[in-house]
């Protein structure tokens, strides 16, 4: 999940700042803190911040997780420089605005403190910002991910719409899914904002003036939202083959309904969990190598029973893990319903 305000679930937490604490600490265990864009309204967190409970119990450290409550960028970049200020043993945040955090990273590194990147963003602008890695779902290899599955449909041209065209990565997941195509992404990506009445409309509006389209991809629970009701009202449901990224109540009712073939899930859990495993990890071992901190994360039994538990796939590369892409179908959806909007 990028910038956008989802639906998506059921848990606990709607501070600005909450501390997330492993019951028994000591000195040498870690502190270490979590920030994101998201302002409190924003229920798609709520499984990273459930990870981050999970992953504090399991390695024995504290976790304060912190955001904006409006989702103010501004704000966000300064509860970074609060957190150098605050001297702890590593720092999280996703990039939602690198250009806005670059400052704010920059003072964190100053103290020779440890960045681990999340979420949005690339795995470049993680390394411009003096990150050890980014755990987060490449944008663009999820999109040709997705756009390759249709083509293997027989699928030749889409409609994309995008919710969050403020954000740069919401092209890159158009792009990969029109060059998996073969086509220009551009004439084919919609900015409908996330009103689900002007996306309902926008997209009616496209469907009805390109007779000829034969996939939608939503971006995202909002522009599912949205698009799902101009699809059925229209007669397209379970004729016009339909991607999504994300997940929600409305998308798992589509998937197992046949109105959406699938969702391309960025398993926001890792994104949390795996941060901090590292850090812990590191500040056990005293070792600054990723590749002996993988083989670590992979061989810990505590994190390998979260995996089954709930369904997960990192995907491990030289130096880097990455939580997505995902695909959750007809296939997979029962699983990943029962523990959706907590864990999945």
């Amino acid at each position: 999940m990028l910038l956008p305000i989802t639906r998506f679930a059921r848990t606990l937490f709607t501070t600005a700042a909450v501390v997330l604490t492993a019951s028994t600490l000591s000195a040498a265990d870690g502190r270490y803190v979590l920030v994101s864009h998201a302002p409190d309204s924003d229920t798609w967190w709520n499984t990273v911040k459930n990870s981050v409970v999970d992953a504090s119990k399991d390695f024995n450290v504290t976790v304060d997780y912190r955001n904006p409550p409006n989702g103010d960028l501004a704000d966000m970049a300064r509860i970074i420089e609060q957190s150098a200020a605050r001297n702890y043993d590593g720092v999280i945040f996703d990039i939602a605005d690198f250009d806005v955090l670059k400052k704010p990273a920059e003072l964190v590194r100053a103290k020779k403190i440890p960045i681990i990147t999340i979420n949005s963003g690339t795995v470049e602008q993680s390394k411009q910002l003096g990150a050890l890695m980014h755990v987060g779902q490449p944008e663009y290899a999820a999109g040709k991910a997705a756009g390759e599955r249709a083509k293997a449909a027989g699928i030749k041209s889409y409609v994309c719409v995008n919710h969050y065209a403020t954000n740069a990565s919401s092209f890159e997941r158009s792009r990969g899914y029109a060059d998996a195509l073969g086509v220009d992404f551009k004439p084919y990506t919609l900015d409908t904002g996330i009103d689900p009445t002007t996306i309902d409309n926008k997209v009616s509006a496209y469907l009805r003036a390109h007779s000829d389209t034969q996939s939608v991809l939503a971006l995202g629970p909002d522009s599912a939202a949205g698009a799902l009701p101009a699809i059925r009202k229209m007669g397209l449901a379970g004729k016009i083959f339909f991607g999504t990224f994300d997940l929600s109540p409305d998308i798992i009712k589509g998937i197992k309904d046949g109105t959406i073939n699938y969702a391309i899930d960025q398993q926001p859990y890792l994104q949390g969990y795996i941060p901090v495993a590292v850090f812990a990890i590191m500040k056990r071992d005293k070792t600054n190598d990723m590749s002996k901190v993988q083989e670590a994360l992979k061989a810990n039994p505590k994190f390998q029973q979260r995996l089954e538990q709930y369904g997960l796939k990192p995907i491990y590369e030289a130096g880097n893990i990455s939580s997505g892409p995902g695909f959750v179908t007809k296939e997979n959806v029962d699983k990943v319903e029962k523990y959706a909007g907590e864990y999945r």
